[in-house]
């Protein structure tokens, strides 16, 4: 993801009179139907799977799948729009609605209308909570969540942090917030509700892949604070080494776990790597299990140090034209023996790193199927500080492969268990070591 060019947040207007909300609307009414061709052609997808003659015996073809359902092929009157908005002030059980509440709800439709789980409206509040997020400090329970299969998932807890300690994993899904049920749920709203002031509580009705049903977690809300390179670390034997970022191994390895990719990460990255080089490592261990990703120039960078001025990812427009992403970075790691550690929670600049270490054979890929969170969105700010991440275009790796939906297979797949995490046993760092000491 790309958010390099944020603009400062505002305060909310204290007024919006109805020529302004038809003059936004309106410009963002040609935007949904232009798109809302090809979201009807999904729409029209799923509704024809539904007239397959379920009575054949043998699988059935899928029928009419250009089909457009009628109601989007006809001319609309935007007149529909305001008589809706006036049924809705007139008739609404209560009756002190905001204006704004309607106005910012109907944005946060016409984005979630696209059917995209990573294009998202988000309201002044919440928007000036994803930058916070992104600079490194929350309040809330650090974990990062998404949509997959229609299902509100966690993609990753970040370590040390309050969903860590409650034993949430990558892939955990989220049921219910404090019992309001998340089917349908928008992302936005889901992380409005989730996060909270520090000290209080909120309860997830959580169901894990191996639980016979869902269980409900209660978790205590916290100062989230984001240190994308761990900076105490521990030996082999469990002693603290130190404020240095990295830990060494038996045979002078080097073990980073990068937690983040935000604007802090490049100035602590610096400063590990250039201690790292100092203790002319054998070899370096990247673990880069639970990290959701951030920034996109700085996932490029991190790549850089191994791949020596080639092109890190590929970015897809929906035109079909494809851009070349590349580090001018001086690559400082390119002949050190490298194994990266990724699990499902590894997503996005995770991915980006992981994929294109391993199309140039310049690492190992240990571990599990990456989150293939491979969609690129970009952030627009407007004045009133509310924000829109719209998907742009999606994610290639250097050789071409579509990390979306897929995501970054593993060269040696290991699945950590949860018995391996309850008893502190780690088959995947294991694995690395044993690579790494046979070189």
């Amino acid at each position: 993801m790309s958010f390099e060019d944020q603009n400062q947040t505002s305060k909310y207007p204290k007024k919006l009179n109805r020529t302004i909300v038809g003059y936004i609307l309106v410009s963002a009414i040609v935007l949904v139907f232009g798109l809302g061709f090809i979201v009807g052609q999904i729409a029209g997808f799923k509704y024809d799977l539904k007239i397959i003659d379920s009575a054949k015996s043998q699988p059935g073809e899928v029928l009419n799948e250009e089909k457009i359902p009628e109601y989007l092929s006809q001319d609309v009157d935007f007149q529909q729009f305001w008589q809706t908005w006036d049924y809705i002030k007139s008739n609404y059980v209560k009756s002190d609605i905001a204006d704004t509440q309607l106005f910012y709800g109907a944005l946060a439709g016409l984005v979630a209308s696209l059917g995209d789980p990573y294009s998202v409206f988000f309201n002044p509040e919440i928007s000036q909570e994803f930058e916070q997020e992104l600079s490194g400090s929350f309040e809330g329970i650090g974990a990062e969540i998404g949509i997959k299969h229609d299902q509100l998932t966690i993609i990753a807890p970040l370590k040390d942090t309050p969903a860590y300690r409650a034993g949430l994993k990558a892939g955990d899904k989220i049921l219910a917030i404090d019992g309001y049920d998340t089917r349908g749920i928008a992302t936005d709203y889901a992380v409005s509700i989730i996060r909270g002031k520090k000290g209080t509580s909120v309860t997830l009705t959580i169901m894990s892949e191996n639980d016979e049903g869902p269980r409900e977690v209660s978790i205590v809300r916290d100062t989230i604070e984001i240190d994308s390179v761990i900076a105490t670390s521990k030996d082999s034997e469990g002693h603290n080494e130190g404020d240095q970022g990295f830990s060494m191994k038996d045979g002078r390895i080097a073990y980073i776990e990068l937690r983040w990719f935000n604007e802090n990460t490049l100035a602590d990255w610096n400063k590990t790597i250039q201690a790292v080089l100092a203790q002319n490592p054998n070899g370096i261990i990247l673990d880069l299990r639970n990290n959701p990703g951030g920034f996109l120039s700085t996932a490029i960078d991190i790549a850089g140090e191994w791949v020596d001025g080639k092109d890190v990812v590929l970015e897809k427009l929906r035109s079909g034209v494809t851009t070349a992403h590349h580090s001018n970075r001086q690559p400082r790691l390119v002949d050190i023996p490298t194994v990266v550690l990724v699990n499902g929670g590894s997503a996005s600049g995770s991915e980006i790193v992981a994929g294109a270490l391993q199309d140039y054979r310049v690492a190992t890929i240990v571990g599990e199927t990456t989150f293939g969170k491979g969609s690129v969105q970009d952030l627009k700010q407007f004045s009133d500080g509310s924000s829109v991440k719209l998907t742009i275009a999606e994610w290639l790796t250097p050789l071409g492969r579509s990390i979306n939906e897929q995501g970054i297979a593993p060269d040696i797949e290991i699945e950590l268990t949860k018995e391996d995490y309850d008893n502190d046993h780690d088959p995947q760092l294991a694995k690395a070591l044993e690579i790494l000491r046979s070189k």
